[in-house]
């Protein structure tokens, strides 16, 4: 097992730029703080009205450089065509356990894309059945911890919202990165919901109500299926 690969917190996205929209500012605050934090985009996102696949790789290349984790890989399933099969859990499972991550953030059960979805249930089992030793595809691992995130919708009252106001304005340079997919006057593209003004405001309007819902200025929700475990309450961590 090449140690270089090896990430403290792997975070999956159905698609090139979803991890940035739903935890961009958490990602930089990780790699900050000195954990090696790798991407996996599940897709390539061909199914896009704008750009092409290799814009879209170009673009999202630059986004990891600008947040600065260790590594990114896409597992190449098909865009609008996730699903929660064995076929694509055997795909997943040897990429999972190659980076060998302490922690997973997978996109929420509940959002506005059926690929969100999907993902969902594709990854979690995918973990799951990564640890099994009776499972091909390289060594078993499992990652301990599994959180949740959202791109496009927070219907549900969040498990937890990090505070990401020093690591807002990054998050926002990754997403600028890519050109051909946000709100960008100078791109002559389709026009669509994630390319509208409308939606790049969204993005700040978001992080800033869950960013005031702590008191702080930037907050990015995150959510868990199970219970979360801790030694004491968080605000007595310490010394008393």
């Amino acid at each position: 097992m090449n140690a270089s690969q090896q990430v403290d917190a792997l975070c999956v996205g159905a698609h090139p730029d979803d991890v940035e929209v739903g935890i961009g500012g958490l990602v930089r605050k990780m790699v900050l703080a000195g954990y090696r934090v790798g991407i996996l985009d599940l897709s390539r996102g061909e199914m896009a009205s704008r750009g092409t696949v290799e814009t879209r790789a170009a673009e999202s290349a630059e986004a990891a450089r600008i947040l600065g984790v260790s590594r990114r890989e896409n597992a190449g399933l098909p865009d609008g065509g996730l699903a929660n099969s064995t076929e694509f859990q055997k795909t997943l499972i040897p990429i999972l356990r190659s980076f060998r991550a302490r922690v997973l953030f997978i996109p929420d059960a509940h959002d506005r894309h059926p690929d969100h979805g999907a993902a969902h249930d594709l990854v979690r089992d995918a973990n799951y059945f990564a640890g099994l030793s009776m499972v091909e595809g390289g060594e078993p691992h499992r990652a301990a911890a599994v959180y949740c995130y959202r791109v496009y919708r927070d219907p549900d009252r969040p498990s937890m919202v990090i505070d990401v106001t020093e690591t807002f304005d990054d998050k926002m340079g990754a997403l600028r990165a890519y050109r051909t997919q946000f709100f960008n006057p100078e791109y002559a593209g389709t026009a669509t919901y994630v390319s509208s003004e409308a939606f790049w405001t969204f993005i700040h309007t978001r992080a800033l109500y869950w960013g005031n819902q702590i008191g702080v200025t930037y907050g990015e929700p995150l959510y868990t299926r199970e219970p979360i475990r801790a030694a004491l309450p968080p605000g007595l961590e310490g010394s008393p």
